[in-house]
């Protein structure tokens, strides 16, 4: 796991300042403290920082082959290295380290962007070609790796791991992005493709981009995509055996290390999965961690325990305080962008519990999305039966009259909040989704923008790219289209980013095993009945795991890291909510008044708005220490 950089000129070829480089890779130092390497050429520069986990003394980055013919900088990891390692053997490859990065250097030189095909991994790497004065850069399926890049005034493309990395660069020009405000106000993170930056960018998941001397920026190209479209044949009982199996070739692959490796742990079903599946492949006891809450409702650690005990794992358990909003102020400078997901806390404090054991955590991200396992699914899936029995005209009166009529009334019990369903179902499946999995609602939204600012977003909504992506998925019902967006956008925007800077921040290395992309086009293949089963979400996955965890583990109510925003605004962050109202930089988009009723409704009971406030937080402690 590391941190790379670059320039590349597409025009002139001018020369690259190693110092250049230097400071942006020094920006980005603790996604790898290990070591560090630059290299320059007409026109192109490569920097790269190291954390050591496979081949620990050998591949040192920027690495070339002889004559610098070809140069790369990676981050990631390749799991069937070692296979595709010995294709390019056969082929004539002549390898002078053990690690994962040569084989990006010999694959290109044998199959180019074909290369890509063949990787299982998580990765983001640039690959400069001398021969064809070229610039590569590519990144992994699903988006565990992330990669930025912008256009500079001098004609120079500049690329880093992480923003921050770019920002180090004196021609990158700082200026908000009015359309990202509005993404992140709606979604609570800056999504995949672009950035609270004006002019930066970040290549989608699965896409490269190809730069060539002498020609202009082009588009990047997408090379992967899931399809819901197909249906897998054969008997219940066959797939469960199939996913079983898949299930431990995922996982198996992903503890190649030459460091120590342990797994968090938070006695749900993905992360005990992942842990019982690494106990039968392990020889050694596995580390796991846990963080838990002294709240009731929340604290998972019995649950935790329970697993541990089962597997015989080196456990070991923080308590942390749920009201650490302290780390507010860490997770700004890791994020670099707004990020409103505030189980972002919880994540960095399991993720430096576990770097104080080992280098390697593997994690049980993405099965909820593959697999359906959100709450959000059964909703919006039994919505689609609903509105599949009537024509859209009269779902539109009727669920619309109602819903409008209907009291909103967040304080109570949900069956008795009919209001947003009512309003759902007037709508089509795609708009209706797209704003269950926002955080504040668009008419919400009106009400605290500035005329300004709802003039310059000339009727954008954060929720088009969800509503888009949704209606042209190669998909065949809603819940299909449902789990293909959120891979598209939640995944990498909101999951994997969280893990991602949190787990770098303290130069811990992340595996998603669960995101395995031949588990993920497996999940994607079957069919509805068997992802979502009479409510129960991630069903053939919980059968395939019976024979390894109990049934009190699988079949709970789901919990997850849940942060207490809603009292911190009327408690401990009371006073601050109250500030927001005064701050120059939210005043360049909202209105004051606006929030401040915002603040004094949610502090007085009136209304829940702890969530907004979370994001108007964030947002305002970013853009200070973005631009000032």
């Amino acid at each position: 796991m590391c941190g790379i950089a670059g320039l590349y000129y597409p025009g002139l070829p001018k020369p690259i300042e190693p110092a250049r480089l230097a400071a942006m890779t020094n920006a980005i130092a603790h996604r790898g403290p290990d070591g560090s390497g630059i290299w320059t050429a007409p026109g192109v520069g490569l920097g790269h920082r190291r954390l050591s986990i496979i081949d620990v003394a050998g591949s040192p980055q920027p690495m070339a082959t002889p004559g610098d013919t070809h140069v790369v900088v990676f981050n990631g990891e390749i799991y069937n290295y070692r296979e595709i390692r010995a294709e390019l053997i056969d082929l004539g490859a002549r390898f002078a380290t053990d690690g994962d990065t040569e084989v990006l250097l010999h694959g290109w030189r044998a199959w180019g962007p074909g290369l890509l095909p063949r990787l299982n991994g998580m990765f983001a790497f640039a690959l400069y070609d001398a021969e064809t004065r070229s610039l590569f850069i590519a990144r992994d399926r699903l988006g565990v790796k992330p990669l930025h890049y912008v256009e500079l005034s001098d004609g120079a493309v500049a690329f880093a791991s992480e923003l921050k990395g770019l920002l180090a660069h004196p021609l990158v020009r700082r200026a908000p992005d009015l359309g990202a405000v509005e993404d992140y106000m709606a979604l609570g993170y800056v999504p995949d493709d672009t950035s609270i930056v004006a002019g930066v960018r970040k290549l989608p998941a699965g896409h490269f981009l190809l730069l060539e001397r002498g020609r202009p920026v082009p588009q990047s190209v997408q090379w992967w995509d899931v399809d819901f479209s197909r249906r897998a044949t054969g008997s219940a009982r066959d797939l469960t055996a199939e996913l079983a199996q898949r299930l431990g070739e995922a996982v198996r692959s992903r503890m190649v290390a030459d460091v120590p490796l342990g797994a968090f742990l938070s006695g749900g079903v993905d992360s005990s999965a992942v842990v019982a599946l690494m106990a039968e492949a392990s020889r050694q006891p596995v580390k796991t961690c846990t963080i838990g809450f002294d709240e009731v409702g929340h604290d998972e650690r019995a649950h935790a325990d329970l697993v541990a005990r089962r597997f015989a794992t080196q456990h070991r358990t923080r308590t942390v305080a749920p009201d650490d909003f302290a780390l507010i102020d860490t997770l700004v400078h890791a994020f670099d962008e707004p990020f409103a997901d505030a189980s972002a806390l919880a994540t960095y404090q399991v993720c430096a519990l576990a770097r104080e054991t080992v280098t390697v955590a593997l994690s049980g991200d993405g099965a909820d999305e593959a697999f359906a396992g959100y709450r959000r699914y059964r909703f919006h899936a039994a919505e689609e039966r609903v509105r599949g029995l009537l024509p859209a005209e009269w779902r539109t009166r009727l669920f619309g009259t109602l819903g409008r009529a209907y009291p909103k009334a967040d304080w109570a019990p949900r069956p008795l909040r009919a209001k947003t369903t009512l309003l759902a179902l007037a709508e089509d499946g795609a708009t209706a989704y797209a704003r269950a999995v926002g955080v504040t609602a668009p008419a919400a939204r009106d009400r605290l923008y500035t005329m300004a600012m709802r003039r310059g977003l000339s009727g954008y909504r954060g929720e088009d790219r969800y509503v888009a992506t949704m209606r042209d998925a190669p998909a065949r019902d809603g819940l299909d289209a449902a789990q293909y967006a959120d891979l598209k956008h939640w995944l990498p925007g909101d999951i994997l980013t969280k893990v991602d800077r949190t787990s770098m921040a303290v130069s811990l290395e992340a595996r998603e095993p669960l995101l395995d992309h031949r588990l993920v086009e497996f999940a994607a293949t079957l069919p509805p009945a068997l992802r979502l089963h009479r409510g129960e979400g991630k069903w053939l996955m919980k059968k395939a795991l019976e024979p390894w965890l109990p049934k009190e583990i699988l079949y709970r109510p789901k919990m997850g890291f849940v942060t207490p925003v809603s009292a911190w605004f009327r408690n401990a962050l009371a006073a601050e909510a109250a500030t927001l109202a005064r701050s120059p930089v939210l005043a360049s988009w909202f209105e004051p008044a606006a929030i401040e009723r915002l603040a004094a409704d949610h502090r007085a009971g009136r209304a829940e708005h702890g969530r907004t406030l979370w994001q108007l937080v964030l947002l305002d402690r970013s853009m200070r220490r973005l631009f000032g």
